[in-house]
């Protein structure tokens, strides 16, 4: 699983004042903050905001989503004062409703149900998560049994799992591996959640292949490009860093992967926050180089306020680390393609 993902292309560090290479410590070895580039919101999350927005805009509030739309407190906070109802099932929509489905994917089971209850359904579920849904399908199509590499609970691997609850058998823990039972060794395939660690998935991967041998990969990479861009970009800082503040939520699977990215590649300390508020002041004693990163849910205003709020405390000298460009993009659900954006919620 590389970093030159689809819709990326492979950049060197810069330092966005143009100093010396951010990976380099500065000469009077002062204060610092490394900022990865990339960061923040990926394209399936833009296109899953942008999807709201428009919603609201042509049909008003209130307007219904099931689920939170992507797992970023801010967004959704503020997607709420707009008029947004979250909701936790189709079931709290009132008959004959609009809802839309959130970022992370349905079940086929899910979807029945708003058929039968007459609601109107617009999917903002993101086009990778959909590629693994349809790679579900395949495979169960062809009498494999197929091994769900995700975290339990996690909405993604549940509308994932329920396109073929009969054939795929969730593997969170190395534990799992041991209770899994396949009906041929030999028609054995993974699939995984997009939000995981490269690292962590590639672990299970060995792990699997260990008890049969002969499992089949997917046909191509089920980490998302943007998960695994912004690990990179954090691992090629994490080393200089005597602290990594990782803006995203507690219910962000790849945000809090990024920070375990981070101690694993030689951050001092590493911490999750969702407002520059939250840092502790106590995490900066003794630090001179600070890295600073976001989930792939999360909006860049929210980076560009920590950095305000590291300036005001000496960390002023900002370098960035940029290890790809991304330029992929996603087109809105086929119901409100008159028209396309970005993302206000920024």
């Amino acid at each position: 699983m590389s970093a030159a993902s689809p819709g990326t292309e492979p950049a060197t560090s810069v330092s966005i004042d143009g100093g010396s290479e951010a990976c380099e410590a500065s000469a009077s070895g002062g204060k610092r903050v490394l900022l990865a580039k990339p960061r923040g919101y990926c394209a399936g999350v833009d296109r899953a905001v942008i999807t709201v927005e428009k919603v609201l805009e042509m049909y008003g509030p209130p307007v219904y989503v099931r689920k939170e739309i992507v797992h970023n407190r801010h967004v959704v906070d503020t997607l709420r004062e707009r008029g947004v109802i979250f909701v936790e099932e189709t079931s709290e929509v009132p008959e004959g409703g609009l809802v839309v489905f959130s970022a992370h994917g349905v079940s086929p089971a899910v979807h029945a149900e708003a058929e039968q209850r007459n609601l109107r359904t617009i999917d903002a579920t993101c086009p990778l998560v959909t590629k693994v849904h349809k790679e579900v399908n395949r495979f169960a199509r062809d009498d494999y049994d197929i091994m769900l590499i995700g975290h339990e609970g996690h909405e993604e691997v549940e509308g994932t799992a329920g396109e073929a609850p009969d054939r795929v058998q969730l593997v969170d823990t190395e534990d799992d591996i041991e209770k899994v039972q396949v009906r041929d060794p030999s028609k054995v395939v993974w699939l995984s959640q997009t939000t995981l660690s490269v690292d962590e998935t590639m672990e299970r991967v060995d792990q699997l292949r260990k008890r049969f041998p002969e499992i089949s990969d997917p046909p191509s990479d089920d980490i998302c490009y943007a998960t695994s861009n912004r690990q990179v970009a954090v691992k090629a800082m994490a080393a200089e860093c005597d602290l990594v503040i990782v803006v995203g939520s507690g219910n962000s699977s790849n945000s809090k992967r990024l920070v375990e990215v981070a101690l694993q590649a030689g951050a001092r300390d590493a911490h999750l926050v969702d407002y520059a508020r939250e840092v502790d002041e106590t995490w900066l004693d003794g630090v001179e180089t600070v890295g600073v990163t976001s989930g792939a849910s999360v909006p860049d205003v929210l980076v560009m306020e920590l950095l305000e709020w590291l300036a005001e405390r000496g960390w002023e000298d900002v370098q960035e680390v940029t290890t790809a460009n991304e330029k992929i993009s996603f087109a809105l659900p086929r119901e409100l393609r008159s028209g396309s954006g970005r993302s206000s919620v920024r």
